[in-house]
């Protein structure tokens, strides 16, 4: 199955509501070689590398809650709605997830997500860590061994997905990434329904070269975003 190429200047276009066929959700297996190979060595290569800024991390994230652990694992929903730990390096304080229900009412975006701009369980050290994304990056663990792949929709939380309909389930079809292309085209600028139909839209003209335009697009990023949080 030949995958439809995305014209260079085309735009996400959110007043289009995308259903998926079962022929158009089938991944072809000639782009699922390629993706996996690219997702090992880049996964691979880059855990090598960044392993002196991991070690400095660390000792930042330490310092500025001693009673943390560094690294924050955490239960997400992957494809066809298999649960996997996610890793992520712990940007908040030891005891966020007690708290986050008494901050629900100040939830930000619409739909089944929490996104909180000004979260008081932010350390000092998370609030550069997520700015820049830099927190996101044991997700290379993930990528590695499978459960995640560099590019796809965003992998969401049980909760989260008890409140998707069929529809919104659409996106748990595919592997789930590290970035996406929700995250460069509109990252925390719009709500859960224009996400799940940005998913889609990718899901349906999903390419290795829209794959890699993606990773170029999340790399210009990584100093940070006015949108990141």
């Amino acid at each position: 199955m030949s995958m439809p190429k995305m014209p260079d200047d085309a735009e996400p276009i959110l007043s289009n509501v995308y259903v998926l066929h079962a022929e158009e959700a089938r991944e072809a297996s000639s782009y699922l070689v390629v993706k996996r190979v690219i997702d090992i060595l880049f996964s691979a290569l880059c855990l090598f590398l960044l392993l002196p800024l991991f070690a400095v991390i660390a000792v930042l994230i330490k310092l500025d809650d001693p009673k943390g652990k560094v690294f924050f694992r955490q239960t997400r929903v992957g494809k066809d709605e298999k649960p996997f730990e996610m890793y992520k390096f712990r940007s908040m304080i030891s005891n966020a997830e007690e708290l986050k229900k008494n901050l629900m009412a100040y939830n930000e975006v619409s739909g089944a997500m929490f996104k909180m701009k000004n979260d008081p369980r932010i350390t000092k050290i998370g609030k550069f860590l997520r700015k820049t994304s830099i927190d996101e990056l044991p997700q290379l663990w993930n990528v590695l061994v499978g459960n995640m792949s560099l590019v796809g929709p965003r992998p969401p939380l049980p909760d989260e997905v008890a409140q998707y309909s069929e529809y919104d389930k659409q996106r748990l079809t595919v592997t789930p990434g590290c970035t996406g292309y929700w995250q460069v085209h509109a990252r925390n600028s719009v709500g859960f329904e224009e996400m799940v139909q940005l998913d889609l839209t990718y899901i349906r003209m999903r390419s290795t070269a829209l794959d890699l335009k993606i990773i170029l697009k999340t790399g210009l990023m990584l100093l940070g975003s006015k949108n990141a949080y």
